[in-house]
């Protein structure tokens, strides 16, 4: 096999193909007649823009969902947020299975790239879990929601399921696609709607590691990885921290929390500090926020979610990792620690570099943008970074930045729910050995 032949068959190089010829499916269909509603009008760059940000499970639209697409448009976006969420290798891998009754090495290698399994030998148990913990998820969401809309808002209940299960899937996968216009800005005050929509949204965010290690010893966190242990820690203090900044800062806004009694305005805090975590659902004007809500959400959306999740970001244990570090370096300890174990050097870099280079997408993005559009810097930040996070949150410029700045937006996501992905993996398996060590020399630093 040539080099041009290894390098293509490379798990990451692979992860991105499959990625690259669904979205290009899904544009293809999204472009047809049949998936337009009558009297709208569909561009390429529209189609291939809503495509991209199902499959990376994102949720910014340039369109109305519910107006702009029928029915059967709406069941494609459904069809490609589920597909991207669980994972295209994941589903093939599953297809291989279900045929042959046996994964190969080189199906293995590539569902490992993408799931961040441990080792090729558990990448059939964990594409198991993932299909699990995925439809149990989205089945417990969807009953509930589909049971509020037939009993608090007199919906059919054949239009209930539909709402339930849309939006439970969009959920868990962390998408942020609605079937309204103002997201679901309408259930502001609903409990019983916002709070199944947060949780599905943190449950997806997760990743499914995590859900391995709690299946076997969730009654005893003392043996759960350190993996798990940071996952869920780091998830608990953001989701809470970001929670109590947005509430305190939007408290008297009168454009957001401000008309909604004390309680709801919790639950609205709270709501939109889970979708940060890359959910993109709004129950209230995001447009609307202070300027400090949208840096507070900046940084919420950067970080992002747990590894081998449905949602975006940096993820979490990097952002951890690198707290980590700067601890031990403030401390003046030779080792990087955490929960009584070491972490290893390359490991560190591994963090550091996928952090660098998302903040340096981040800043071009940004920068692009700026010569694109006529918003202001903020704005504009929020809806990269919205991009990059494959969050779906937006200020409501989306539709009005042109065919340019959505192929710009459409670049971004696509790098931010693959490049972390494949970068880490491919990172991981490109440890190299050197027989020999360079002099060392301490520049100054600082």
């Amino acid at each position: 096999m040539g080099y041009a032949a290894r390098q293509i068959n490379t798990p990451s190089r692979v992860v991105v193909l499959a990625f690259i010829l669904v979205i290009a499916a899904g544009t293809a269909l999204l472009s047809m007649p049949v998936s337009v509603a009558e009297g709208q009008r569909v561009s390429w760059v529209s189609a291939l823009f809503t495509a991209t940000s199902a499959v990376c499970v994102t949720g910014l639209a340039v369109h109305d969902t519910a107006a702009h697409w029928t029915v059967f448009g709406e069941v494609v976006i459904l069809t490609l947020i589920q597909i991207g969420g669980i994972g295209i290798m994941s589903l093939a891998s599953i297809l291989a299975v279900i045929v042959s009754g046996k994964l190969g090495l080189r199906a293995r290698l590539n569902t490992q790239a993408e799931t961040k399994t441990l080792g090729p030998g558990d990448v059939r148990q964990v594409i198991v879990g993932v299909v699990k913990i995925t439809f149990l998820a989205e089945a417990v969401t969807a009953a509930v929601l589909t049971a509020r809309f037939m009993t608090g808002y007199g919906e059919p209940f054949g239009r209930a399921l539909y709402y339930g299960v849309f939006h439970s899937v969009s959920a868990f996968t962390n998408a942020g696609f609605a079937l309204w216009p103002d997201s679901i800005m309408r259930f502001v005050g609903d409990v019983w709607i916002c709070l199944p929509l947060a949780l599905a949204v943190v449950a997806g965010g997760l990743g499914f590691p995590v859900y391995a290690v709690l299946r076997k010893d969730w009654r005893r966190p003392s043996r759960w990885s350190l993996h798990a242990k940071i996952t869920l820690g780091a998830t608990a203090v953001l989701l809470f921290g970001g929670a109590l900044a947005v509430t305190i800062l939007e408290w008297n806004n009168p454009a957001t929390f401000g008309p909604l009694a004390p309680g709801l305005r919790i639950l609205a805090g709270f709501f939109h500090s889970a979708m940060t975590r890359s959910g993109g659902l709004n129950s209230v004007d995001t447009s609307q926020m202070h300027e400090n809500t949208w840096l507070v959400s900046d940084v919420l959306m950067f970080i992002g979610a747990g590894s081998a999740s449905t949602g975006g970001g940096i993820k979490v244990t990097t952002f951890a990792l690198l707290g980590f570090v700067i601890l031990a370096e403030v401390r003046g300890e030779p080792d990087v620690t955490a929960g009584r174990r070491r972490i290893a050097e390359h490991i560190q870099r591994q963090a550091l570099t996928i952090a660098l280079l998302s903040v340096a997408c981040v800043v071009v993005g940004t920068l692009v943008m700026m010569m694109l559009t006529p918003f202001t810097l903020d704005r504009v930040l929020f809806e990269v970074v919205s991009a990059f996070g494959t969050v779906g949150l937006s200020t409501g410029i989306t539709a009005d930045v042109g065919p340019a700045g959505h192929l710009v937006l459409t670049t971004l996501m696509f790098i931010g729910r693959l490049g972390p992905v494949t970068l880490g993996a491919a990172l991981a398996l490109n440890t190299q050995t050197r027989r020999f060590r360079y002099p060392e020399e301490r520049p100054l630093v600082g």
